[in-house]
């Protein structure tokens, strides 16, 4: 599910974990990762809401790793991907003989997951059938696999995830509404790309450097056009969409120039803050902008590097490399390029 990276500080201690790969700090993100923030420390069951492509598995991800399951397992499942006549076994497990091919007993997702989380994706496709069982294991911790009698106890929180509007399929008799409450505990929506367009450079700059890296090109330049072209165009799907347009832009790069590979019809951009056309312009900006909005704080889970999705340390190296320096905080938060590095 969705692809974007934060990558995780190497100075944090056991209450203070970064955001996995999970890069941006616009408005709309901040505020869903607040939530996240809330609600991670808790048990308690978290429904995570959004279209496809906007990262829901990554939120999951973050719950676990803040809260003080983190270590323990994390098991997923896509409700969606699996047939119906497996689902339940993929849930529940089974023992052999079940059923016609289960030679062997089959460990359930729910005890994989014992004393960790388990994470349904899809939990809007989950069949009608099934969802009583599901109701069960979250009201009482328990639950029998398929061809026995024994009940097995666990210790499992749940974060579910779902790009369907469950309140409606209620309404239409297509999903239980005592499951629906259940789930529907603590509610985590995460914002599409278009109502995140702070966060477009920052991402395009992360794929570009990613992919580049990946094929062994060097991307040197982004042209002024190309990027307001990306923040302008809506991205229906969302940051998956992002990450495969521009694999698909370094995989046609010549001469180091990063193409725009938006159909002709998306590339009348809307005005934007004007911009330098090289790579290392737009870096020097943005860790420049990051700086001045973290308060001149390089390290720590709201300093430059966390919100840049950087380890402190690799933030730090390209501030060097890039002749960015932070002068000790002044009251005036200024930054700039030529002063003394002091970290």
């Amino acid at each position: 599910m969705g692809t974007f990276e934060r990558l995780r500080s190497d100075e944090r201690d056991d209450r203070d974990r970064q955001f996995d790969h999970i890069v941006g700090n616009s408005p709309a993100l901040e505020s869903a990762l607040a939530e996240v923030q809330r609600v991670a420390p808790t048990d308690s069951t978290v429904l995570v809401l959004g279209e496809t492509g906007t990262g829901k598995e990554l939120i999951a991800h973050a719950i676990h790793n803040l809260s003080a399951r983190c270590g323990r397992p994390f098991v997923k499942l896509n409700c969606a991907a699996i047939p119906f006549d497996l689902l339940e076994s993929e849930l529940f497990g089974h023992e052999k003989g079940a059923f016609t091919g289960a030679v062997a007993q089959k460990i359930g997702r729910f005890e994989m997951a014992d004393t960790g989380t388990l994470f349904l994706d899809e939990i809007g496709d989950l069949p009608l059938a099934l969802q009583p069982k599901l109701l069960r294991v979250l009201q009482e911790q328990e639950f029998e696999r398929l061809g026995s009698g024994r009940t097995h106890h666990i210790n499992v929180r749940l974060v579910a995830a779902t790009h369907r509007d469950l309140a409606q399929m209620v309404a239409r008799n297509e999903f239980r509404s005592d499951l629906y409450y259940r789930l529907n505990v603590f509610p985590v929506v995460v914002p599409p790309l278009r109502e995140r367009r702070e966060d477009v450079r920052q991402l395009v700059l992360h794929f570009a450097e990613l992919f580049a890296r990946r094929m062994e090109k060097h991307i040197e330049q982004i042209p002024e056009t190309t990027m307001d072209a990306f923040i302008a165009y809506p991205w229906p799907g969302n940051i998956r969409e992002l990450q495969n347009l521009i694999e698909r832009a370094v995989i046609r790069s010549d001469d180091g120039v990063l193409p725009n590979p938006l159909p002709p019809s998306q590339t009348n951009p809307i005005p934007t803050v004007a911009l330098q056309g090289t790579l290392r312009e737009h870096e020097v900006t943005l860790i420049l902008e990051t700086l001045r909005a973290a308060g001149g704080m390089i390290g720590g889970p709201r300093g430059a590097a966390a919100r840049l999705g950087l380890k402190r340390t690799t933030l730090v190296s390209k501030m060097k490399r890039l002749g960015i320096y932070r002068p000790r905080y002044q009251r005036t938060g200024e930054f700039n390029e030529g002063s003394e590095l002091t970290v």
